[in-house]
């Protein structure tokens, strides 16, 4: 039965993500007054189908002084990583229920650093090299920003599961205590699923496509379903973190459909951001607050447990 569950996630995620990019090439013609798949078919739905019939049929190739085995096996190692990450979504049955959910998701997080850096290397191209280097330590200088914004909310809670959270938000949500906190989550959750204005891995103008600029057809399609599976996750986890709800409610669909808009709606309108400006980001401002935030709410427990006693 929990083979059966875990098959049926993935197929769902899947699906997600095929209509995810859908979502993503409409609104951006209708944001950019351009083309897109809404005028092929009807409302362009047969077309995800299409792009992934296309990438899987196409015909393999790969650079010649690549490590053969290794370049093969990244991408499908990305996408295992951005799968198996999804068993820590709250099942309403066959739940899978982590104590320590947040050590967890941190742990799986970080593989993607090493599908990343090998994938790059692997191909034995200076630019996918430049890619993967530029990719990784973006992802490093904000994980750790990221990490401290999680330990901040999970030490309220006095819990590292996840279900824990929706107990607690029934009545108020972690998102307005502290909001510049949840707003640097936000920036953050952008670098580390390395989406506009942080694509620095993928630098169109000056590193073509990145650490992936070697693959093509399937290879391709893998790095794009880790990447999209990714940000999907990274909005149901913002949402079951900071908005609460009950997750078998519409309200909490709508929330991580709203928020996977909002990704798309940064994407439309802000350019690129210089690369020093993007360290200067997290390590002179994202850091000290997110500190600044996990020492207000250690001194707001004090206080508590404080009075408590007394």
């Amino acid at each position: 039965m929990y083979l059966l569950t875990s098959v049926f996630l993935i197929l769902m995620v899947m699906i997600s993500v095929g209509f995810f990019t859908l979502l993503e090439r409409s609104v951006l013609s209708y944001i950019q007054l351009r083309k897109g798949p809404n005028k092929v078919g009807y409302l362009g739905i047969l077309q995800p189908f299409s792009d992934g019939i296309k990438l899987f049929v196409k015909e393999q190739s790969w650079p010649m002084n690549s490590n053969f085995l290794i370049y093969y096996i990244c991408p499908i190692f990305l996408l295992l990583q951005s799968l198996f990450i999804w068993v820590l979504f709250p099942y309403f049955l066959n739940v899978i229920n982590f104590n320590f959910g947040l050590l967890f998701f941190l742990c799986c997080s970080t593989l993607s650093v090493y599908g990343l850096i090998i994938s790059g290397w692997s191909s034995n191209s200076m630019y996918s090299i430049l890619g993967a280097l530029r990719s990784v330590s973006q992802a490093i200088s904000y994980e750790v920003s990221l990490s401290i914004i999680l330990l901040s909310y999970f030490f309220l809670v006095e819990s590292f599961n996840f279900l824990d959270m929706f107990y607690i938000q029934n009545d108020f949500w972690f998102c307005f205590i502290f909001f510049p906190l949840f707003l640097c989550w936000l920036s953050c959750c952008l670098a580390e699923s390395n989406r506009t204005p942080f694509d620095f891995s993928e630098g169109e103008s000056e590193l073509v496509s990145g650490f992936n600029v070697e693959y093509g057809g399937g290879g391709f399609a893998l790095l794009f379903i880790s990447e999209y599976s990714s940000i999907i996750f990274i909005s149901m986890f913002s949402v079951l973190i900071f908005l609460g709800g009950d997750y078998l409610s519409l309200i909490f669909s709508l929330s991580i459909i709203l928020l996977c808009f909002w990704f798309i709606w940064v994407r439309s309108t802000f350019p690129r951001y210089r690369y020093d400006k993007l360290m200067y980001l997290s390590w002179k401002c994202y850091l000290p607050l997110s500190l600044n935030g996990l020492i207000l709410f250690i001194f707001i427990k004090l206080l508590v447990y404080y009075h408590f006693f007394l």
